[in-house]
């Protein structure tokens, strides 16, 4: 023993630990407490596979798609990774909870060594004696009125609880990925919009100090175009800065830190094209689906579920119990002195216990479990609340991003047209440079409300699908 203890205290604060485990919890899960999705990983709805994460990551040398940025997120947001986490600390309270109908066995040993001089005496008398004395027992619970049971229930409800949040998470997780990278796409496109724009109006600009050179016009237009030219290149920084804010938004979003190596250099890549351009069920379909699928409501019900069992188990607990116990004693028991004789001493006994007066604990203990049931139902009615209104929200986002995607459609064909009817104009010498480059900077704003509206209905579909909680990587992915 004193050898085992000293190899312990010898190796790393890390490898004692495993040498602890290893000792005190031989079996990893003997009572199946365990859900299969610990071993086998938790898929998203209507997925097959689990997400991978290979631990090599994105590399940033390439841009970064929808799909890159979803499975960045779900292998390193910490949100993510703490819901997986709490699964794990409530399987092992379910196991807890089951090990209570077992018995409980222990044993020991002591040796004790009695030495004795007197060393006044003129014969030196001296006396010697051990003793070795060994014990083993074993407690069982036949009855309790209910107590395990209840405590079982509860620890179920809460591991389904913890799986239900930890669905909850990644449906969250995957609406703010999506969120802030649509976004990023279309600061992506405001500021390319704007650099177009910026270049434009340096072109005006210096035509219109030609055109005054020469004689062939005023000054005025000249101040006029070096002011739009200043102007255009102001919008130009601040789409610059927003791009670059919606980028660091992304990394957040991600869980990446922000000095993780190549988060700086991100690009995005032009990812925001959607194959769909329906909406699949209407707003009541919707709002039934969420009410009867989100993983938060499943979250918050077993919640309430685990409440009302925990009050069971409060009341038990001031319920009578029967406990059956059986000891050997060899030499004497623990804790007393040197046996004269050796003797072996065997016990078998039954244990009622009444519990008759705790100070009003008692009442106090099912008062506050009562309490704790009403504050449940009303986060279950304040979730439900939050959830529909949340699918309610991206409902009306997907409908008007919807429309604007037709609108778009045709902005961006009357800029077309117009920029063809324009430069057959100029080829004949009906209009100026001017008027070109006002068309062309047309052009490039239809272009980037092209984008927007893109960007916007596809992350618009969604974060309804997140916010229903339906989204898997199936529809991350798309069919491209």
């Amino acid at each position: 023993m004193l050898a085992w203890i000293a190899a312990i205290s010898i190796t790393g604060g890390a490898h004692a630990r495993d040498w602890a485990d290893l000792a005190t919890t031989p079996w990893v899960d003997p009572l199946l407490a365990s859900p299969p999705q610990i071993q086998a990983g938790k898929t998203l709805p209507d997925d097959v596979q689990v997400p991978a994460c290979d631990g090599g990551g994105h590399g940033y040398d390439r841009p970064l798609t929808l799909s890159d940025a979803v499975d960045l997120a779900l292998c390193h947001n910490p949100q993510v990774q703490s819901a997986w986490a709490a699964i794990k600390v409530q399987a092992a309270q379910v196991g807890e909870a089951r090990a209570a109908y077992l018995p409980t066995v222990s044993v020991g040993m002591s040796r004790l060594d009695q030495k004795t001089r007197y060393p006044e005496s003129q014969f030196a008398v001296t006396s010697e004696r051990s003793s070795e004395s060994r014990y083993a027992t074993l407690t069982w619970r036949l009855l309790d009125f209910g107590g395990r049971g209840a405590n079982r229930r509860l620890a179920d409800a809460l591991l389904e609880a913890a799986l239900a949040s930890h669905d909850a998470a990644l449906q969250r997780t995957l609406a703010n990925v999506i969120g802030a990278y649509f976004d990023a796409q279309t600061a992506k496109a405001n500021r390319e919009s704007k650099d177009k724009s910026a270049a434009l109006a340096q072109r005006i600009w210096e035509t219109a100090r030609k055109r005054e050179a020469r004689g062939a016009g005023a000054q005025s237009d000249t101040l006029q175009a070096m002011t739009a030219m200043a102007k255009a290149e102001l919008d130009s920084g601040r789409a610059l800065g927003a791009y670059e804010k919606s980028l660091a938004a992304l990394v957040v979003a991600l869980g990446l830190p922000a000095s993780a190596p190549g988060v700086q250099g991100l690009v995005l890549a032009p990812d925001y094209v959607d194959a769909e351009q329906t909406l699949r069920q209407d707003l009541a379909s919707w709002l039934a689906l969420a009410q009867d699928q989100h993983p938060a409501l499943v979250a918050a019900r077993a919640q309430l579920a685990s409440a009302r069992e925990r009050l069971t188990v409060v009341r038990s607990e001031g319920l009578p119990t029967l406990d059956f116990t059986q000891s050997h004693y060899l030499n004497g028991r623990p804790n007393q002195g040197l046996s004269a004789t050796q003797s072996k001493e065997s016990v078998v006994g039954f244990t009622v216990n009444f519990p008759l007066f705790e100070g009003f604990a008692r009442t106090y203990k099912v008062r506050g479990a009562q309490a704790q049931i009403e504050v449940k139902a009303a986060e279950l009615r304040d979730i439900r609340n939050q959830v529909l209104g949340d699918v309610l929200k991206a409902h009306a986002d997907a409908t008007a991003a919807l429309r604007n995607l037709e609108s778009s459609r045709r902005l961006i064909e009357a800029a077309q047209a117009a920029l063809e009817n324009v430069r057959r104009k100029y080829d004949r010498g009906i209009v100026d440079i001017l008027d070109m480059l006002s068309v062309q900077a047309a052009l490039a704003d239809a272009e980037q409300e092209r984008v927007r509206a893109f960007a916007e209905w596809r992350s618009a579909r969604l974060r309804l699908l997140a916010n229903a909680g339906t989204v898997g990587l199936k529809d991350v992915r798309g069919k491209r």
